[in-house]
């Protein structure tokens, strides 16, 4: 399906602007959740956002906000080789690119073990995940210059035992963004990269009984917003998941498996 194609030219707020290239923003799964609301906070910023989804509907939803600076590219991140070759298109569309967000993620509760239920999670929490962030990073680095966040979780900090696969897949993400940190860093690439650990957001991907500190998804968006201007590192959203997230990293296991 034929991307929807944005000019350079149009209207900031109220004044005309040309679009800077490094203004120009890509987010892999933008159409949902946290990349749907980053991208309505870029376009309303007045960067040119090019966001991807599964659901063309979904896409076009988004795009109806902000029509003059949104794009759509269709994919799903499950199907590499097409992934790879939209993903090329979008980057062919932008000369330039100041960030790219991947915020594609899914997962499960599990409590039977059900291989079929993992599958999906593993094929693109992990092996979907791994081609679209190589293609990210190497877009950036033949450019010599940008920022590319990935939206993990909290739950990659330790293991899961209702979801332990979606919580293993949140680890893996941190660990691979850490080695292209470090890869970065030996190359002189000229690449930020931002790891995004939200705790339990009000979205689909909030699952099970009983749920405590459920953030909006807005003031979540609003906090990552924020992080990603600062380029920082790593940042736990939102604040109060913060505290959370140093109890998990430091909870005894002798603890933690009983939890």
């Amino acid at each position: 399906m034929a991307a929807l194609r944005l000019p350079v030219t149009f209207a900031c707020n109220s004044n005309p602007c040309i679009m800077s290239p490094t203004n120009t923003v890509i987010i892999i799964g933008g159409s949902t959740g946290l990349g749907r609301q980053l991208a309505l906070l870029y376009a309303e910023r007045g960067c040119r956002v090019l966001i991807s989804g599964r659901r063309t509907e979904k896409l076009q939803e988004v795009r109806s906000r902000f029509p003059e600076r949104i794009a759509c590219y269709p994919m799903d991140i499950t199907d590499t080789e097409t992934t790879s070759r939209t993903f090329d298109r979008m980057a062919e569309d932008s000369p330039e690119v100041g960030l790219i967000i991947v915020s594609a993620g899914t997962g499960e509760l599990n409590p039977e073990l059900n291989f079929g239920t993992d599958r999906p999670t593993l094929l693109t929490n992990v092996v979907g995940w791994t081609n679209i962030v190589n293609r990210a990073f190497n877009r950036l680095a033949a450019q010599g210059h940008g920022q590319l966040a990935v939206i993990t979780s909290v739950g990659g900090l330790r293991g899961s035992g209702d979801a332990p696969a979606y919580n293993a897949s949140k680890a893996y993400q941190m660990n691979y963004l850490e080695g292209l940190r470090q890869r970065a860093c030996k190359s002189h690439a000229g690449i930020c990269l931002t790891d995004i650990r939200p705790g339990l957001v009000d979205t689909a991907m909030a699952k099970g009984e009983g749920l405590f500190w459920v953030m909006p998804v807005e003031k979540t968006a609003r906090q990552i917003l924020h992080a990603l201007d600062r380029k920082r590192e790593t940042a736990v959203v939102t604040r109060r998941w913060r505290l959370m997230a140093f109890l998990l990293r430091h909870l005894p296991a002798a603890f933690y498996k009983r939890m």
